[in-house]
């Protein structure tokens, strides 16, 4: 009786020993996220809480006086009219530059993949914009839609209200392209030569087998590149900032160039703050909803 006594006793020792090397092992495993964390929470989390409680006042940034007022930014949002053209101009430059960027990023992948003399310039002549700041990038095409058009005999894009999203969506393209060619190239090496040998074989051609092959092999970077370049087209602020000022007439005005008119020229904080709310909310649950189809057709495929 005393023996088993001893073996179970043992038997929790060990256990207990075990659970604290567990225990002390979690601890320095989160001693590593530590930092980031108290970052994250100085940075995101604790302005976040700040930006909702403006949502209940009519704070202008300025005065000490803060007045509640209840859900009446929240109901004038609701019912702001001048929020239709930034909400229908941030779609659309969201929708092209998602859809171009991708496009043309695959495309370019798909001709770098072979090796031959040059690639790595071409490569590198892509790429490089994507290094280079967004404001100098909307300063540069400020300067080649008036100089190089003008030459040409053209109009800026830029000056007209039909053609100043075209403009913008050009500028995001020539510096986001090169970075969506490097990760369309990535998914491509990743692909075995032998699926494509094999579809030769059995007589498939160039679509047949980028449909069948390349699209499903490569889905993984499809749900990366589409909510990322989504997410920049719903961010958009420097070019409709720096190149247009939002005009003319507000036909570049986006939602971010919106909030920052409220929160700052307007000094309505309040009213700012809640469009920036609603609208994060909805950014939220869009990138779920299209982060979750794109996942789930991936596992189709």
């Amino acid at each position: 009786m005393p023996l088993m006594v001893q073996i179970e006793v043992t038997g929790m020792t060990k256990l207990s020993d075990r659970q604290k090397r567990t225990i002390r092992r979690g601890i320095v495993d989160f001693s590593f996220v530590l930092p980031a964390l108290v970052v994250f929470v100085l940075v995101i989390i604790l302005p976040l809480i700040s930006g909702i409680r403006y949502t209940f006042t009519d704070w202008n940034g300025m005065a000490k006086q803060i007045n509640f007022v209840g859900l009446k930014n929240y109901s004038t949002v609701l019912h702001d009219k001048d929020l239709i053209k930034p909400i229908v101009n941030t779609g659309l430059y969201t929708l092209i530059t998602t859809v171009v960027i991708n496009i043309l990023g695959l495309t370019l992948a798909m001709m770098v993949t072979r090796e031959f003399k040059g690639v790595n310039v071409i490569k590198s002549i892509v790429f490089i914009p994507l290094v280079v700041s967004l404001v100098l990038v909307s300063y540069m095409w400020m300067y080649v839609y008036s100089d190089f058009f003008g030459m040409m005999g053209l109009e800026s894009p830029l000056i007209k209200e039909k053609t100043v999203i075209i403009g913008l969506c050009a500028m995001a393209v020539w510096k986001e392209v090169g970075l969506a060619m490097m990760i369309y190239l990535a998914a491509l090496k990743g692909v075995s030569s032998d699926y494509y040998e094999a579809a030769t074989i059995d007589g498939a051609g160039f679509w047949a087998k980028f449909r069948h092959i390349t699209i499903p092999m490569i889905a993984p970077a499809f749900t990366y590149c589409i909510p990322y370049w989504i997410a920049g087209g719903l961010r958009m602020y420097d070019y409709s900032y720096v190149a247009t000022g939002g005009g003319p007439n507000h036909a570049s005005e986006s939602m971010a160039y919106y909030i920052y008119e409220y929160l700052f020229p307007y000094n309505k904080v309040g009213y700012g703050q809640t469009v920036a709310v609603v609208y994060l909310i909805f950014c939220l649950i869009l990138s779920q909803i299209i982060t979750k189809q794109l996942r789930k057709r991936e596992i189709e495929l």
